[in-house]
């Protein structure tokens, strides 16, 4: 019997086809631009600063003031050291725009001159601080051992007393408290927090890799410290040095308000307010204005220092 050949059919592989969702085109990833150098941490925080409106409006306030601080005389043309009695306690007037105290002198001139004082004590005492606290902390973080145990203690002393407590006692014993002195005083006893936040800065930046590999490549412990690790380090310190330029404003009002401070010769908010007292029931506006005043500025350096702050500390940001 002759078998017939078995035939089989191959059936050809399904192809399934998926109908594309839409009809348009797929969108290229954009590429990633590896030809352009990465930002460094100062050129991100200046990127972040311009983007944040209170570093906007506070910087906007700081230039106001230190124009005014620089040039009082442009915006107004009385001396605010001449008291004329006869014109003493007058309403505003567009001779005295803000009135005139009880001795006569004129409000406005105290107020824009008195700007000039104490943005030269903040500032100035704020560089002497930072001077100090930044170069004893720096030094007790990188060398560490006894010599961090002796300035450590040092700095617990000297944190241990108030500033204006400490300002107080000094000025005391001074027979005449200018500027320099105020400047002086106050840096002395106000070093201590920016001590502190280096010398911690300073020993969480000194075991990175970057300075085990310059120690590596034969670079000796000050050039180490000099150029790898305070530029390193003092990101949280001038955010600080920046709040206490605020601190330092009222410090010195606090000493001239009590009497301690500054002489009577010299425009001072903090003495303008203690003259206002005794007409505050009367004239109330004598002592709003140098109070205005004083709120503003320090109010300006405060936003200013949080600012940088959220500038230069990724996990200080709001989310």
């Amino acid at each position: 019997m002759r078998s017939e050949p078995v035939t089989r059919s191959v059936r050809p592989a399904a192809t399934h086809f998926v109908a594309p969702l839409d009809e348009t085109p797929l969108q290229a990833v954009d590429a990633v631009d590896t030809t352009s150098a990465p930002r460094s941490m100062w050129a991100e925080a200046g990127r972040n600063l311009v983007r944040n409106p209170v570093f906007l409006i506070s910087a906007a306030l700081i230039v106001v003031i230190l124009f005014v601080a620089a040039f009082p005389g442009l915006l107004t043309g009385q001396d605010p050291n001449y008291g004329d009695i006869s014109k003493a306690n007058q309403p505003p007037s567009s001779e005295h725009p803000f009135g005139t105290t009880r001795q006569g002198y004129d409000v406005l001139a105290r107020v824009l001159y008195g700007t000039r004082t104490s943005v030269m004590v903040g500032f100035f005492t704020m560089i002497l601080a930072t001077l100090i606290g930044g170069v004893l902390g720096a030094l007790a973080g990188y060398v560490g051992g006894v010599f961090d145990a002796i300035l450590s203690r040092v700095t617990d002393i000297f944190f241990a007393i108030p500033l204006i407590l400490g300002a107080i006692v000094i000025a005391n014993r001074v027979e005449s408290m200018n500027v320099p002195m105020v400047i002086l005083v106050l840096g002395v006893f106000g070093w201590t927090n920016v001590a502190r936040i280096m010398r911690g800065s300073v020993i969480s930046v000194k075991n990175q890799d970057f300075v085990t590999a310059s120690t590596a490549l034969g670079a000796n412990s000050v050039t180490n410290l000099v150029k790898h690790v305070v530029p390193n380090a003092i990101a949280p310190v001038i955010v600080t040095a920046t709040v206490n330029l605020g601190v330092y404003i009222v410090a010195e009002a606090t000493l001239s308000f009590l009497g301690v401070g500054l002489s009577a010769s010299s425009v001072s908010w903090g003495g303008d307010i203690s003259d206002a007292r005794p007409a505050l029931r009367t004239q109330p506006m004598m002592l709003f204005y140098p109070s205005m005043a004083l709120a503003i500025t320090v109010l300006s350096f405060i936003m200013l220092g949080d600012a940088v702050r959220d500038a230069l500390d990724p996990k200080a940001r709001k989310r």
